[in-house]
């Protein structure tokens, strides 16, 4: 359904998308994108981050209506993101939003994640699987470590964010001004709030029905849950110490 927003009318939105190995779902990912900006009368630019993908990634992305940025080595998934908000940044873009390349976030959230941006007076936006726990809930393993997270990040930093992992975050410029500059690596996306915390940035969480993954595989497996929020934690508690006083 097309539903435009012409109060937007010249904001420009970088949609950054990490992509390694995500040749079954990116040109989907891509053009549902495309045709949200068409249907909504917001200029969102696709902006494909390819990770040194061993896969035909970047061929599909090179065909596809997009900005194909073509990493020379694997950086992982902060460095993806990274590199893909400095394009925002020195490209004069008014917000840029992480979506990920594997078809979980849906692409008319987008709008609804800057409507909510500018009535709130937020600078960060994140997209909730769990404000309302409608769409797509992931593993109960899962759950267990995102709620740990939540806890982590309001005892450090006041800041109540139900789902930290989330990967579909809209960012300001003056936000992009800093995590174009220091972005964390591996699994940045809960470390990342106690950056924007610090910096004093105004954090808001907008419920989005949320996708399962509609190709590749998940960089975490049960195995790997212990791993993940034992460095996720260490990584947000350095970071914690490194920004005190920041403010």
């Amino acid at each position: 359904m097309k539903q435009t927003f012409p109060f937007f009318f010249m904001t420009r939105i970088a949609a950054i998308i990490p992509a390694y190995n995500e040749q079954d779902s990116i040109t989907a990912v891509v053009n549902e994108i495309l045709l949200v900006a068409r249907n909504s009368g917001i200029e969102i630019i696709p902006v494909v981050v390819n990770d040194c993908s061993k896969d035909r990634t970047g061929e599909i992305i090179d065909a596809l209506d997009c900005v194909a940025l073509h990493l020379p080595v694997n950086l992982g998934i902060g460095g993806a993101v990274q590199s893909g908000f400095r394009y925002a940044f020195e490209n004069d873009f008014d917000y840029a939003v992480q979506v990920d390349g594997d078809g979980q976030h849906p692409a008319e959230s987008i709008p609804l994640l800057l409507q909510h941006a500018e009535e709130k007076k937020c600078d960060v936006v994140i997209g909730s699987r769990f404000i309302d726990n409608k769409g797509f809930q992931s593993t109960a393993m899962r759950r267990a470590g995102i709620n740990w997270f939540r806890r982590l990040n309001k005892l450090l930093t006041g800041v109540t964010v139900y789902d930290s992992t989330s990967g579909l975050r809209l960012l300001k410029k003056n936000v992009l001004s800093v995590v174009s500059e220091y972005y964390p690596d591996e699994y940045p996306e809960p470390e990342a709030i106690v950056i924007y915390a610090r910096y004093g940035f105004r954090i808001g969480e907008l419920q989005v029905e949320m996708r399962e993954r509609q190709g590749g595989v998940s960089s975490i497996n049960s195995l790997g849950a212990v791993y993940y929020m034992w460095k996720v934690t260490l990584g947000v508690l350095f970071t914690w110490i490194r920004l005190r006083g920041k403010k």
